[in-house]
């Protein structure tokens, strides 16, 4: 499956049917997925530890780091979309609004190249 073919709502439903064959649901409380969440991102960033910034843009030349950390990437969304259907939010709804917000927030014309927010 690919991204430009597969919906949230598919990938949810696949987390949802992965969880229930194990009767996982009993251990997915909010703490525990918020913090699963946070382990995973954090093996994610691990991958980039003491690596300049350029050196973390080169990583995608070598297959044997991309396949780790796209491994972690899917542990990161794994638990994403866990948490968010064990609190019945809707990632997609949740996302535009937060982007809207943030476009006000940020307006392009007064942040365009900047990276410290002020």
């Amino acid at each position: 499956m690919a991204d430009h073919k597969t919906t949230i709502k598919e990938l949810m439903e696949s987390v949802v049917q992965f969880e229930q064959k194990r009767d996982w649901q009993q251990f997915h409380s909010p703490k525990n997925l918020s913090m699963g969440l946070s382990i995973e991102a954090g093996e994610l960033m691990e991958h980039f530890l003491w690596l300049t910034t350029e050196e973390s843009r080169e990583v995608i030349r070598d297959q044997e780091q991309m396949d780790a950390v796209r491994e972690e990437i899917a542990d990161v969304l794994n638990y994403l979309l866990m948490l968010a259907h064990t609190m019945n939010i809707d990632l997609s709804e949740a996302f535009f609004e937060k982007l809207k917000r943030n476009e006000e927030k940020y307006p392009a014309d007064d942040y365009r190249g900047k990276f410290r927010l002020e």
